[in-house]
C-alpha cells in the first residue's frame, strides 16, 4: 500500500465534487482501524538521511522546516511546553526501530483514566509503562521525511517496560456494493465543495443539525442535498457493523461510546468515518476554548 500525504476525508464529503470512487471502496482489499483521540501525533523510527533514531510531531513532514528530533538537544531547540516534555520521554521510552511509524500519544503512566483531547479512555488498570502510544500509521520514503509517503497500517507492538501501546482490534461484516441514483444532481467544483465544507463544519460547530433545508442553501442543489444525508446514513450504517476488540473504554461528556470513530485506507484513498454531530462539535468547540 502506498498513499500520498494527504489529509483524510470524510466519507460524504468526497460526493460533493462527483467522486463516485467511494462507492466501490469496498470492492477491493481494504484495512479498518479504529481512530485514536490522542494529541499530539507522535512520529518516530529511523531518519533516513542521518540512520539515527528520531522522535517527533508531524512537523518531522514539513517542507521547508523539518523538526527532527535525534537527541534532547534537538528537542530543546525545536520544541518546548508539554510537546517538549511528552517527546523528551517518548526519545527515552520508544523502542528502537529502521522503519518510520506514526501514532498518537494518550498520556503518561499513573493513572486508569486519560483525556488528551476530547474523549476520555478508561483503562482496567492503572498504567505503570512511561508512556501510552496509540500506533496507526507506517512511513516510507525514498528521500528525505518530507518526501514521505503512507505505505501501510503500523504492525502490532508488544507493550514494553517503559510503553503501553493501544492497538484496538476492529472487525468488519460484509459490505455488499454501494449503489446511489445520482440523476439531476448538480455537483460542485473543488473550490465550491472546499466552501461548502466549511460552511458545513460551521453549522456543526454551533450544534445546528444537518437538515435537507440547509444543506440545500450550502450545496445549492436539493438533489445533491438528499444525497449528502443519504451518504451519511450509509456511514453510519457501515460504523454499525464495525466490531472492537482491545480498546480502553471510551467516553465523551461522560457518554460511552465506541469511540471517535474509523479509518479506512486502501490503496487510492484514506477515508474516516466519525459520527460529526456527536464528535465533532465537542472537538471544534474543545479547541476554540483553549
Amino acid at each position: 500500500m502506498s498513499i500520498q500525504n494527504k489529509h483524510q476525508e470524510h466519507f460524504e464529503d468526497l460526493i460533493l465534487t462527483g467522486d463516485l470512487s467511494v462507492l466501490d471502496f469496498f470492492n477491493g482489499d481494504y484495512e479498518v482501524s479504529l481512530k485514536i483521540d490522542g494529541s499530539p501525533a507522535i512520529v518516530w523510527g529511523t531518519n533516513p538521511v542521518t540512520g539515527n533514531f528520531f522522535v517527533g510531531t508531524k512537523s518531522v513532514f514539513n517542507k521547508v522546516k523539518l523538526k527532527i528530533n535525534e537527541s534532547h538537544e534537538d528537542i530543546d531547540a525545536n520544541h518546548s511546553g508539554n510537546v517538549a516534555q511528552i517527546l523528551h520521554c517518548c526519545l527515552d521510552s520508544l523502542p528502537r526501530t529502521e522503519y518510520i511509524y506514526q501514532g498518537d500519544f494518550i498520556g503518561f503512566q499513573g493513572s486508569k483514566e486519560y483525556t488528551p483531547n476530547t474523549i476520555t479512555y478508561q483503562f482496567p488498570e492503572v498504567i505503570t509503562q512511561s508512556i501510552i502510544i496509540a500506533p496507526h500509521t507506517k512511513w516510507s520514503t525514498d528521500g528525505e521525511l518530507r518526501d514521505a509517503f503512507v505505505s501501510g497500517s503500523a504492525p502490532f507492538f508488544n507493550d514494553t517496560d517503559h510503553v503501553k501501546f493501544v492497538q484496538p482490534v476492529v472487525d468488519m461484516m460484509p459490505v455488499s456494493s454501494l449503489d446511489v441514483d445520482v440523476d439531476d444532481v448538480v455537483f460542485l467544483s473543488v473550490k465550491e465543495a472546499a466552501d461548502a465544507k466549511v460552511k458545513i463544519n460551521a453549522l456543526i460547530r454551533e450544534g445546528k443539525e444537518l437538515t435537507w433545508w440547509n444543506l440545500i442553501s450550502i450545496l445549492g442543489c436539493k438533489n445533491l442535498a438528499h444525497l449528502y444525508l443519504m451518504m451519511i446514513e450509509i456511514k453510519e450504517d457501515l460504523m454499525d457493523m464495525m466490531i472492537v476488540s482491545d480498546s480502553p473504554v471510551a467516553y465523551i461528556n461522560g457518554e460511552k461510546i465506541v469511540g471517535e470513530g474509523f479509518v479506512l485506507k486502501n490503496d487510492k484513498m484514506i477515508l474516516k468515518l466519525v459520527r460529526r454531530e456527536q464528535f465533532s462539535v465537542t472537538n471544534f468547540n474543545l479547541q476554540r476554548s483553549r
